[in-house]
């Protein structure tokens, strides 16, 4: 998982949602900890939490089998328990991966008894989070194996969904957004949650993207106007930066089959601009 692309206040709420809704834990606090740990090379653990005071949880979302994920997760509990903080040390990975569960959650020999504890979410039919009337609940359908359903399909109804409960809470949305567009990174979805976005009924200046590509250009601007003139250079690069998005997303709808037309019609850019694409 991404987290330097997340706020703190988002990677909390997936934290308390994974924990409650598939860890069945009961978190009342929660303060994220930096982990990076060197050895011969770097590495970062997915998310480390000290929960309630009570234990230090350690997370990683894993999309394929690593034959020798008990001996990372092993040497995750050592650097972790280097911190001496004195609290134990839940450990848990969460499988989404398409292909069948192979990964060991224990090392037994003469000298060493170790588990850790799997959650293969393709045991977990979607339509356990699909049905909850909670949309942090919802959020994490996108983390399920889908059962042979349209993927397409599944993200619509979870947008749908989300604009039902959230209403005119623009900043809920949005932040549910989010959330939903960094947990479907871990799946190989996140193209598909933009291009049903995009084909949605939202407003494109009410999706987190928007709010991300009109900062991206407004940084890209002001680098220019130092050069050009401030106000000219931060027109242009904000221009500059929501064409670039237009574009790539008319890229996914036309690598979808969709009509040039329509696809004019939803990114306000030049059909013969498409067709070059």
């Amino acid at each position: 998982m991404k987290k330097d692309t997340i706020s703190k206040d988002i990677l909390k709420t997936i934290i308390q949602d994974i924990s409650l809704y598939i860890l069945k834990l009961d978190v009342q606090k929660l303060e994220l900890l930096d982990m990076e740990f060197e050895r011969v090379e770097s590495r970062r653990a997915d998310i480390v939490a000290k929960i309630n005071d009570v234990f230090l949880l350690h997370l990683e979302i894993q999309n394929d089998n690593d034959y020798t994920m008990q001996y990372r997760m092993l040497r995750y509990w050592v650097d972790i328990s280097l911190l001496k903080m004195k609290l134990p040390i839940k450990q848990y990975v969460i499988y989404i991966g398409k292909e069948k569960l192979y990964m060991k959650n224990e090392i037994n020999t003469p000298n060493l008894n170790y588990t850790y504890n799997i959650i293969d979410m393709r045991e977990i039919d979607c339509r356990y989070f699909l049905t909850q009337d909670n949309p942090d609940a919802l959020i994490l359908a996108i983390l399920c194996d889908f059962k042979g359903k349209n993927p397409s399909d599944i993200i619509k109804f979870i947008i749908d969904k989300l604009v039902e409960y959230t209403k005119d809470d623009l900043q809920a949305f949005r932040k549910y957004m989010l959330m939903l567009e960094e947990l479907s990174g871990n799946r190989d979805l996140k193209s598909l949650v933009k291009e049903q976005e995009m084909l949605s009924d939202i407003k494109y200046e009410d999706l987190p993207s928007y709010e991300i590509g009109w900062e991206k250009g407004m940084e890209e601007g002001v680098q220019q106007g130092m050069q050009q003139g401030m106000e000219e250079g931060v027109q242009q690069g904000m221009q500059q930066g929501m064409k670039k998005r237009s574009t790539e997303v008319a890229q996914k709808l036309k690598e979808k089959g969709m009509d040039v037309a329509l696809i004019a019609e939803i990114t306000g850019l030049d059909s013969n601009v498409i067709e070059s694409l």
